[in-house]
């Protein structure tokens, strides 16, 4: 965790355009369909394993990640840093107002934390995305959190991050939410035993459709496995 917090801070010094990816078992199997999520994975300047599958796969493959880092909490880690540092931050998505209470949620907790922008993810306009743009594009954030949601919002990023020119830009997917009160994280000791997707699931049925790539995930890596023994 402090490695990759230290890797965003070096990003915001050096000011040009990086993506940042946290990938969970879900965008790992979306990427095996998705040749452009692939490339813009392959292509990313910083990925975290967002998921204790993605770590186990890592060992499993041979190329062992060190820790699971959840999204929420990496950027979380990340806007304590731009509080104390006065760097600007932008957050796009998460249904109507809910960017607003996020950010408004945020302030309270971080004082200090500058806040240029916030922009809801429902829109699909040429005219609502060009406003979102020059909006981003004015107030010069060095940190730009989106929130729309795999595969859109990394590949909105990726589409976009060379004219806005954010030193770092994150997909959050629905840390929003979380902030803003809509949803809540798994008790402390959930998350500990790594079942926080188990909690998610319970308090959000409709989430089982997406858990069914979990299996579909462990048997990818364990036939990987295979082919690389033989």
């Amino acid at each position: 965790m402090e490695e990759a917090q230290a890797q965003l801070a070096s990003y915001v010094v050096d000011g040009s355009p990086h993506l940042v990816i946290t990938a969970n078992p879900e965008m790992v199997m979306k990427a095996r369909g998705d040749q452009l999520l692939t490339e813009i994975m392959e292509r990313a300047d910083l990925v975290v394993a967002d998921g204790v599958g993605v770590v186990w796969a890592s060992g499993i493959i041979g190329d062992r990640v060190p820790e699971r880092i959840p999204g929420i909490v990496l950027a979380e880690g990340l806007l304590r840093r731009a509080a104390s540092e006065g760097w600007k931050v932008f957050l796009l998505g998460g249904a109507e107002g809910v960017s607003d209470q996020a950010a408004q949620a945020l302030r309270r907790i971080l004082p200090d934390l500058k806040i240029v922008g916030t922009f809801h993810g429902f829109f699909g306009s040429d005219q609502e995305e060009q406003e979102i743009l020059e909006q981003i594009t004015r107030e010069k954030p060095e940190i730009l959190l989106a929130a729309l949601g795999v595969p859109r919002q990394e590949k909105w990023l990726a589409a976009h991050l060379g004219t806005l020119k954010v030193p770092v830009a994150i997909g959050v997917g629905g840390s929003f939410n979380v902030w803003a009160g809509v949803d809540k994280r798994a008790p402390l000791w959930v998350r500990k035993i790594n079942l926080e997707w188990f909690y998610r699931l319970v308090r959000q049925p409709w989430r089982v459709k997406r858990l069914l790539s979990l299996p579909v995930f462990v048997l990818a890596v364990v036939f990987s496995r295979f082919r690389q023994g033989r």
